[in-house]
């Protein structure tokens, strides 16, 4: 039985993610901030699946010291992990030089440096176990830099496909290691990160449409993958050509 570690499981495609895993024969390690929405999880994905294995845990992905104690936790729990998804994010940001440098600062230490902490834990664990699956979810917002409220999101996007790449480059040196490196590069998901946004995003998917796409990919254990196929295939090679006046109308 394989078992999957998700970090910010307590919504959006994090918590839709453990739903359609679970419903593929997986066991689930399910971590955020808010317990209740955990359990409500834990308690959806039981009703549907009840061989299902699901334990919980309240993290902080910004708490280095309990990243590492939680992933640990969870190796213990199921006697190792075979896949962790560094999933966890914060979208909020404004212009820089506009003043909120408080709101890029967190998204920047919440998307990045504990994105870090998640991969070093991971990779702790799955260096130990000599195999594993580690997946990186980025975002299309990547592929090239992004003006107003996005910049420093898009900015901790491509860092942590450049972390995730380089982790990958160093494997590929292991040959005793069996270890999987994968970015995913969603397009626009509809998620409690952007119910919020007024503005029409451009493709925009559903949740479950959006991480039906995702999972394909992680399944296959692709080293990248754009999601879904159309039109982010086409469009990501574009943004990384097009010039920044026409890559803007995306954001």
């Amino acid at each position: 039985m394989s078992v999957t570690l998700i970090t910010g499981a307590s919504s959006g495609i994090g918590a839709e993610l453990a739903r359609q895993l679970a419903a593929r024969g997986e066991d689930l390690a399910l971590c955020a901030r808010r317990t209740e929405r955990l359990e409500e999880v834990r308690a959806e994905v039981h009703a549907a699946y009840p061989q299902r294995r699901v334990e919980i845990r309240a993290l902080d992905v910004t708490d280095d010291a309990a990243v590492f104690a939680v992933f640990r936790a969870f190796r213990d729990d199921f006697g190792g992990l075979d896949r962790v998804v560094v999933n966890a994010g914060l979208g909020k940001g404004a212009p820089i030089g506009t003043g909120r440098y408080d709101a890029n600062r967190a998204t920047a230490m919440t998307n990045f440096v504990a994105a870090l902490a998640q991969c070093e834990a991971a990779m702790e664990i799955f260096r130990a176990q000599k195999r594993g699956h580690l997946v990186m979810i980025s975002s299309m917002s990547a592929m090239r830099g992004m003006p107003k409220t996005i910049t420093t999101y898009a900015a901790t996007k491509a860092g942590v496909a450049a972390l995730a790449e380089g982790i990958r480059n160093e494997m590929i040196g292991e040959k005793d290691l069996d270890i999987d490196v994968s970015v995913i590069y969603p397009g626009y998901i509809r998620s409690e990160m952007n119910d919020k946004v007024k503005k029409p995003m451009p493709f925009m998917v559903d949740t479950p449409t959006g991480v039906a796409a995702i999972i394909e990919a992680i399944e296959k254990r692709r080293p990248h993958a754009r999601v879904p196929t159309w039109p982010w295939v086409p469009l990501g090679t574009a943004m990384r050509h097009l010039p920044l006046s026409m890559v803007r109308k995306l954001s």
